[in-house]
């Protein structure tokens, strides 16, 4: 099961992201936030305000967004091609 096991803000919507396969980099999130849990987030002030959930195992905020570690690996591999 993938898992987010570290993150860190580097810039605007960009994070860098640690799985527990041993896999990581930055993933830019701009183009994913959309969608009412979201829209608060389009403030980079508050998007910058996430953790890693325990529970979880991915990145989440106060309003309780979050984003599957599955779905932040496979931006990771897209971005990561470009």
């Amino acid at each position: 099961m993938l898992e987010v096991v570290s993150a860190r803000h580097v810039a605007d919507y960009a994070i860098e992201v640690r799985f527990n396969n041993g896999q990581g980099g930055i993933v830019d999130l701009k183009d994913a936030l959309w969608g009412p849990v979201f829209e608060p987030l389009k403030d980079v002030a508050r998007f910058r305000q996430f953790e890693v959930s325990p529970i979880l195992h991915t990145i989440r905020w106060e309003n309780d967004a979050d984003l599957a570690p599955e779905f932040l690996h496979q931006k990771l591999l897209e971005q990561s091609a470009r």
